[in-house]
């Protein structure tokens, strides 16, 4: 079976990416569902490595946590079970860009 973004995951998510383009700083996304894992990836231009990937392993609920918010170097920036918490990360970065 495989791990897939609920639409209430995808909503604050979305929300997100949208202000990040408004900004400027995000152009593209892609989103794979797989076995283990369903992950979000957010690129500043299409043809590069995604600069974040928000990847959901549910396997990691009772552990870490089951979102992250992973940079572009494969470190983890923020991991828990509370997908706007762990979205903040990101938020943060906004903030900046607007400056």
């Amino acid at each position: 079976m495989q791990v897939a973004f609920h639409r209430t995951e995808l909503g604050p998510i979305m929300s997100l990416y949208g202000q990040m383009v408004a900004a400027g700083e995000w152009r593209d996304y892609g989103i794979s569902c797989l076995r283990e894992l369903a992950v979000f990836s957010v690129f500043k231009r299409t043809a590069e490595n995604p600069l974040y990937r928000i990847e959901k392993r549910p396997k990691l609920r009772n552990k870490q946590g089951q979102y992250s918010v992973v940079g572009m170097n494969g470190q983890i920036l923020k991991r828990g079970n509370d997908l706007k918490a762990v979205l903040r990360v990101l938020e943060r970065k906004l903030i900046r860009a607007v400056d």
